[in-house]
């Protein structure tokens, strides 16, 4: 019996080495490895981003609690009568954050909040926000209202007697963000590289650099893995350094970058590991279908195909071209992006990184349907007004957080001007108006080439990306 048992054995491991010998099992096991390698690194990264504080804080636990009373009369006294936790919610509402999905303990997604109830932004200001009410960490905060909080966290610290940081002081000289869900995160990159040398120390013997405001639209992470580039003009090669550029504060020397540069490896794995939500709603599979051969015909040459035989070619458009909003590639002056380019973050421009742009290059579209607002700026509120030029609208607000099903994008109303009478800045800036510098919803027009039929057909096909 034991004989028989030691031969059984004997044939098993045997077995076994030969399967491990084997090529396409020795790559499974790779593979394998690989991908378990890559999801700890994922984790790491989302973990970074909402747990450890980079930055110096932006304000406490107190002070956001008390942002209630410098609110308008009306919604202070709904705030007076609520209780802690009410106030809470009624705050982020206001200001556009949300709780982190999966985390029982109130904290924003926004924010990194310390056990001592210190606040500091984090990347998902911007890039966590909710698709039509549910939260999703990588899509853009279409509703963050960063310069309605900075402006009311100032108050708050004067009443206060507290010291102003960052957001409350440079609130008060450049806007963050002109409507809400719109942010001027590039231009302060680029103001504090500004007050660098090309190895990060700081050097403040310089003049202010030429500057333009200008709001952007952040754009989804989901189709960061597709991406050879940060930003819509195409200068910035995308890298786990590029991201570390939003960290160019007094406080941070070079050696904090690169005592950090392993965590933002993480990070970057993280954004790259994420993937765009699948669309809940009915599709009519046929019209789809029809819609993808019009896609294919007109529109894959710059934003590549989908499903089988996946393509995105990262084409940049030029201007002249796209006929787009032309402020954010004038906002950035070449000497500005040449002292990136020559900077520790583009690995002293070994990275592929180049300071020339002349146009924006054409997003991924994986999960467009859950990215309104529309182009680099935010200004087209749905699929429906993107495909038909003619009738975008020229001022409008968002009115509620469902999905517009049948024009696939954000609940609107079109109204004449800005409501002047209306003094809560909150609301105002909820209002787009595409008539103000940057903000302009021209361009992108080639949709008009298409008849009315072919367009409701692309329409139902890009419900399927």
């Amino acid at each position: 019996m034991q004989v028989k048992l030691f031969f059984v054995l004997v044939v098993a491991v045997s077995m076994t080495a030969a399967r491990a010998d084997d090529p396409t099992t020795r790559a499974a096991a790779v593979a394998s490895n690989d991908a378990t390698l890559e999801t700890a690194a994922a984790e790491r990264g989302y973990r970074f981003l909402t747990e450890k504080v980079y930055l110096t804080p932006d304000f406490h636990q107190s002070d956001f609690d008390a942002l209630w009373e410098v609110w308008p009369r009306e919604l202070r006294a709904q705030a007076a009568d609520a209780t802690v936790e009410q106030r809470r919610q009624m705050a982020f509402e206001r200001y556009g954050l949300t709780k982190r999905p999966g985390d029982d303990s109130g904290r924003p997604l926004q924010y990194v909040v310390d056990d001592a109830g210190n606040w500091t932004m984090n990347c998902f200001s911007c890039h966590g926000g909710t698709v039509y009410g549910q939260v999703v960490p990588g899509a853009p905060n279409n509703a963050f209202g960063l310069q309605t909080l900075s402006e009311e966290m100032r108050k708050v610290k004067f009443r206060r007697g507290k010291r102003l940081t960052r957001m409350e002081l440079g609130s008060a000289v450049l806007p963050l963000g002109t409507t809400h869900g719109t942010s001027n995160a590039v231009i302060f990159g680029v103001a504090l590289m500004n007050y660098r040398d090309k190895d990060l120390n700081i050097v403040m013997d310089r003049q202010p650099p030429p500057m333009l405001h200008h709001d952007l639209d952040a754009p989804p992470w989901w189709n960061l893995h597709k991406k050879e580039f940060i930003y819509i003009d195409g200068f910035a090669r995308l890298s786990h350094r590029g991201l570390m550029q939003f960290m160019l504060t007094r406080q941070n020397g070079p050696e904090r970058f690169r005592e950090w540069e392993s965590d933002f490896k993480d990070v970057l794995t993280y954004v790259k590991s994420l993937r765009p939500p699948k669309y809940q709603g009915p599709i009519d599979a046929a019209l789809a279908e029809q819609g993808r051969v019009v896609f294919n015909q007109t529109c894959a040459d710059c934003h590549g195909t989908y499903g089988d035989g996946v393509e995105y070619p990262n084409r940049r458009i030029a201007l002249d071209d796209i006929g787009t909003d032309p402020l954010r590639l004038q906002a950035l002056p070449t000497i500005a992006k040449e002292k990136y380019v020559e900077s520790w973050f583009s690995d002293y421009g070994r990275d592929g990184s180049y300071a020339e742009s002349n146009g924006y290059v054409a997003p991924p579209l994986d999960g467009v349907w859950a990215s309104a607002p529309y182009l680099h700026n935010g200004s087209v509120p749905t699929l429906w007004h993107l495909l038909h030029p003619e009738q975008r609208p020229k001022i409008w607000r968002r009115t509620a957080m469902e999905i517009d099903a049948k024009r696939v994008g954000l609940q609107i109303e079109q109204v004449d001007r800005v409501p002047l009478t209306q003094t809560d800045w909150a609301i105002r800036r909820t209002y787009f108006d595409t008539q103000q510098s940057g903000k302009s919803a021209a361009g992108h027009d080639y949709p008009s080439e298409l008849s009315e039929p072919e367009r409701t057909a692309v329409l139902e096909y890009l419900k399927t990306l």
